[in-house]
């Protein structure tokens, strides 16, 4: 009986020490795995937009995290309201680690209430990490001559957008559904960029953006009192908004407010970042790594801080716990959400 159990405890241990050995093989194979690699950030936005420059900041500095330091660029694939990337994120883009993405911060609201064209689940996804969130605001042009959402209940005011998966039109149409506010929304421009030289063009007079997009390439703006701040999209007021109201506190009955909670959930991730579904743990654990590490460089946070980006990195797992909680909302309160922004 003891010879058995000897040879059972001896098979054991062969198996054990095999499977230690297969492992560390795996992790010396990863380790060379990037070597000589190209890897892609996918942006669901166009050129120049805040997702994009801060993109191509992370794709200067991350690949000396990612063991073998591959080569890094930026792909933009704008498009449907952020929907086109995401798709191709989820069905197209390769599971071996050499292709991560941001996507707008509205996409997992957007799956839930719009759904159009979407054949993805934001759930399933690898989520690596996020700049931090960030308040958006609603912002317009002081010649418009409307200085608050009492008046634009009133007036009319053109604003531009993407399309209607992005952050910037959803936020505008549940105004115009939840408070009454009479945005004529003007959709189909391809990216941020292209929203504030319409504005700059005075084709559209007001858009929904984050303060550091404006602070990037708009400081003017801020400087000459040419626009005013009507309202923002957060969880808490934004220190440098301080008496900008949030949308949440705009609400009038408790139904407005749960569905307004909702809907200001996408600046919560800030700029998420993410790899498909598929890739293997050990290789996301290397992303999220290289991710982490980035978002401390020392020198990323100074260019940056130069572009007027502000760094609070989440972890991946701080978003998949935001983008859960989204997916998965009270079925009434996703239901009255779609009907403000007409979604069905």
């Amino acid at each position: 009986m003891r010879n058995v159990y000897n040879a059972v405890f001896a098979s054991l241990l062969f198996v054990a020490a095999f499977a230690h050995v297969d492992v560390r093989a795996q992790e010396a194979g990863s380790d060379l795995f990037y070597k000589g690699k190209i890897v892609a950030i996918i942006t669901s936005t166009g050129p120049g937009g805040g997702y994009d420059l801060v993109a191509r900041l992370i794709a200067r500095y991350m690949p000396k995290y990612l063991n073998s330091a591959p080569t890094m660029i930026v792909q933009n694939m704008p498009g449907g309201g952020n929907v086109v990337a995401t798709n191709y994120m989820y069905e197209v883009a390769p599971k071996d680690g050499t292709a991560i993405a941001v996507v707008n911060n509205a996409v997992p609201l957007n799956q839930v209430l719009d759904g159009r064209n979407v054949r993805f689940d934001a759930s399933k996804f690898n989520w690596l990490g996020s700049t931090g969130g960030r308040n958006e605001a609603i912002f317009i042009l002081t010649s418009a001559g409307i200085s608050s959402v009492a008046e634009l209940k009133e007036k009319e005011a053109t604003l531009g957008g993407t399309g209607p998966g992005s952050s910037i039109v959803i936020f505008p149409t549940a105004m115009n559904s939840v408070l009454g506010t009479k945005f004529r929304i003007v959709t189909g421009y391809k990216s941020s960029a292209e929203v504030f030289l319409a504005m700059e063009r005075g084709e559209v007079v007001a858009r929904s953006g984050t303060l550091p997009s404006l602070q990037s390439g708009y400081t003017h703006w801020l400087a000459e009192n040419k626009i005013r701040f009507l309202a923002q999209v957060g969880l808490k007021r934004d220190s440098e908004l301080a008496d900008v109201p949030l949308l949440t506190e705009l609400a009038e009955t408790d139904e407005q407010r749960r569905v307004l909670t909702l809907i200001s959930s996408p600046p919560a991730l800030g700029q998420p970042y993410l790899a498909p579904p598929g890739v293997s743990p050990l290789r996301i654990n290397m992303l999220r790594a290289a991710f982490e590490k980035t978002m401390k460089d020392a020198e990323f946070v100074a260019d940056a801080a130069k572009g007027s980006i502000d760094i609070a990195p989440m972890s991946g797992d701080e978003v998949a716990r935001i983008v859960t909680d989204v997916v998965n909302a009270e079925p009434e309160t996703i239901k009255r959400a779609r009907e403000a922004l007409g979604a069905k």
